[in-house]
């Protein structure tokens, strides 16, 4: 069987940036299972996958703009420490959920200078490009519940 879309698909991975510094990989926690087609994966990943069948290997690089898009410099701003709950403990790195006219944004704190904080929305690999090394481990039918759900149930998912 194929990937294709609508398909269970379980792959092991391993993400790096352009030096071969690695970024993430399923080493930790055994292979990745996603929907083929439901977009849970990067867009360019989805696309080299493709067709692939259990056992196949691809390496690929994802240019940032088939991956998590390029850096948008308007999802940067600054905000005073006061919109902030818990103000006094803000530190760089720390995300948050918030609200925009698009809908809900994470953005992680980028810096805190006294009274303003500098938060940044963009996904922290916008505008990176991202080199895959990732072997197909299973490729199987989606179950009608997976599909109506959009993601994978059972020993490779999570349960309800």
């Amino acid at each position: 069987m194929q990937v294709a879309k609508n398909k269970v698909v379980g792959i092991d991975y391993k993400l790096t940036d352009g030096s071969g510094k690695m970024i993430d990989s399923s080493a930790n926690h055994g292979p990745l299972y996603y929907i083929q087609g439901t977009g849970s994966l990067i867009p360019g990943l989805e696309a080299a996958l493709e067709g692939k069948g259990a056992g196949e290997n691809i390496k690929v690089k994802i240019d940032a703009k088939d991956g998590y898009g390029e850096r948008n410099d308007s999802l940067c701003q600054q905000v005073p420490r006061s919109q902030f709950e818990s103000s006094e403990a803000l530190e760089v790195g720390m995300q948050f959920e918030v609200e925009t006219e698009q809908g809900e944004l994470v953005v992680m704190v980028t810096a805190v200078d006294g009274e303003n904080v500098t938060v940044d929305g963009n996904h922290p690999l916008a505008g990176m490009d991202l080199h895959f090394d990732v072997t197909v481990k299973e490729v199987r039918e989606a179950t009608a519940e997976e599909l109506a759900h959009g993601h994978v149930h059972g020993e490779h998912g999570h349960h309800h």
